[in-house]
């Protein structure tokens, strides 16, 4: 006679329709901390994932191994003691190409990371178990897709790429979009009036990402080399001028939460950059300069606030103890 179960693998097509769902319950309820089992099914078990977190909340870990057309095949792991689900800044920390996922979905990775997965597609009705299947796709990606490290960087080494990378690009393009931003409102205004609210947004823009980045580079990045410095033992840790870099870094995170706020109504204005059919080359231009910049930045935000923040608060209370 056949078994449902063997080993840590539960064939739930050998159940009886009404002993499934408690059978699998009773299953992962028996589970130690850390432990998992595998069912196997012949369609799929979609309700049983919102049943599961419905009853058991954020306890458990799913993972599509196999997806039809004959089995669907799924790993249920019961968290460990403290564990929780990642946030969406912590999962593109690990892959940076799974922020391509987020933004197919417009799950906000990076001034909004710190929500999970499953309160932000919540939030925007999305089917999370849809957003994970893509999500887990991007690791079988090819090596030569392999995402740049840059959880495994230095500090002091991540804060200098960010100024010569991000801050740099931002310096160079942002009086380009200043002025086709005036000029395409200039020409175009009257027949599309969005751009008579565009125009403003893009100054607040500018006026917004000038004085950031130099209080980045003038007083947070310096202090966050000085830290990586005292660790290193290269130098003795002097008084901050604001106290904990906590304080700091608040400020900026809220200053990102600004500046996102801002590139998210332009994209709203524009219906996601969707050019009018009297557009000219410089309307064109602005649209592409406008959807590449806000690119850059959500990389640029995520950077910091989901690493490099992160670590030098880390690394500032391990000097201080």
């Amino acid at each position: 006679m056949a078994t449902a179960t063997t080993d840590n693998i539960l064939d739930v097509t050998l159940l009886e329709p009404r002993q499934k769902h408690p059978t699998i319950f009773a299953r992962f309820d028996a589970l130690d901390q850390g432990e998992c089992f595998t069912i196997h099914n012949d369609h799929d078990p979609k309700p049983l994932y919102y049943q599961l977190l419905g009853e058991r909340g954020n306890s458990f870990n799913w993972e599509y191994l196999e997806q039809g057309p004959e089995w669907w095949k799924v790993r249920i792991s019961k968290h460990s003691a403290g564990e929780s689900k990642e946030t969406l800044g912590q999962i593109a920390a690990k892959d940076i190409r799974k922020a391509q996922v987020f933004k197919k979905y417009g799950l906000d990775f990076c001034c909004g990371g710190k929500k999970t997965l499953d309160q932000a597609c919540a939030e925007k009705g999305l089917d999370v178990l849809a957003v994970e299947r893509e999500l887990q796709q991007t690791d079988h990606l090819a090596a030569s897709t392999r995402p740049i490290p840059y959880q495994d960087w230095s500090s002091d080494f991540l804060a200098d790429y960010i100024v010569n990378t991000h801050h740099s690009y931002v310096k160079r393009v942002l009086p380009d979009i200043r002025h086709y931003a005036a000029k395409v409102q200039r020409v175009h205004g009257g027949r599309h009036p969005e751009l008579n609210t565009i125009q403003p947004l893009v100054e607040a823009l500018a006026n917004e990402l000038s004085s950031h980045l130099v209080k980045e580079e003038q007083i947070l990045f310096p202090y966050i080399k000085e830290l990586v410095a005292v660790k290193n033992q290269m130098d003795g840790l002097t008084a901050s001028r604001f106290g904990s870099i906590e304080n700091p870094v608040h400020m900026m995170e809220h200053e990102h939460d600004t500046a996102g706020s801002i590139l998210e109504q332009i994209r709203q204005l524009t219906d996601n950059y969707a050019l009018p059919e009297d557009a000219c080359a410089s309307y064109d231009l602005l649209y592409r300069m406008l959807s590449e910049f806000e690119d850059d930045l959500h990389l640029h935000v995520h950077l910091e606030n989901n690493i490099l923040f992160p670590a030098a608060i880390e690394l500032e209370k391990s000097l201080l103890n």
